[in-house]
């Protein structure tokens, strides 16, 4: 009988062993499967710029400090850096889009590789005039949305006609918070960014624009 439980045990050991290199195996395999999936689509950025007439830079520094206080990005400081910076032009509409990158300030420890790195994938697209500051992020708005202003006036006329409805129905709005401030509409994403994401959340912002109503620009 002893013996017999001997043999279990040792079977359920190695089992558990087997099993722990398997779950290594497939984790790492599908890490390197992501990791050479981004690989792929920022070369594909990279190409997809000079092709549709765009400028494309892999790295820049200062550029996006205009952005502070808005959606991702810190409230003060400078210098800060962009990755993939693209600017041009898109259905008529000049655009500027590009990865942020940041430390977790919750993540623990003073290595550099214990830190959890945060990827937020930001599109901005010019609006026709200057409009009131606003964002408009899930939920609660309508059980959907939340509005944040100081201009309650302004946003009022910045919701009127189709505005409301389209984000109420439109997928894209549900992961696709949007900001304005000034002439600047933006959104945003946690992740990478890739040639799919940037046709869909540039046509999405312009989508937007058109059903903004003319006298939400105070300079249109």
């Amino acid at each position: 009988m002893e013996q017999l439980v001997g043999i279990l045990v040792k079977v359920l050991l190695f089992a558990f062993v087997a099993g722990m290199f398997t779950l290594v195996f497939v984790v790492s395999r599908r890490g390197r499967k992501q990791t050479e999936q981004v690989r792929d689509e920022y070369a594909q950025l990279r190409r997809l710029a000079p092709e549709r007439g765009w400028t494309y830079t892999a790295h820049t520094q200062g550029r996006i400090d205009q952005y502070f206080g808005v959606g991702p990005f810190p409230r003060s400081g400078g210098n800060l850096s962009a990755f993939h910076y693209t600017t041009g032009e898109f259905r008529g509409r000049s655009f500027t889009y590009f990865e942020y990158r940041y430390n977790n300030p919750m993540s623990g420890g003073e290595v550099a590789d214990r830190k959890q790195l945060i990827v937020e994938s930001v599109f901005v697209v010019k609006a026709p005039g200057s409009g009131p500051k606003a964002e408009i992020y899930r939920p609660e708005f309508d059980e959907k949305f939340s509005i944040a202003t100081t201009d309650e006036a302004a946003v009022r006329d910045l919701l009127g006609g189709d505005l409301v409805p389209f984000l109420l129905s439109d997928p894209r709005a549900e992961d696709s918070p949007i900001a304005l401030r000034g002439d600047d509409l933006f959104t945003w994403y946690t992740g990478t960014l890739s040639p799919q994401a940037v046709d869909e959340r540039l046509n999405y912002l312009c989508d937007v624009l058109e059903r903004i109503p003319t006298r939400a620009w105070t300079a249109a």
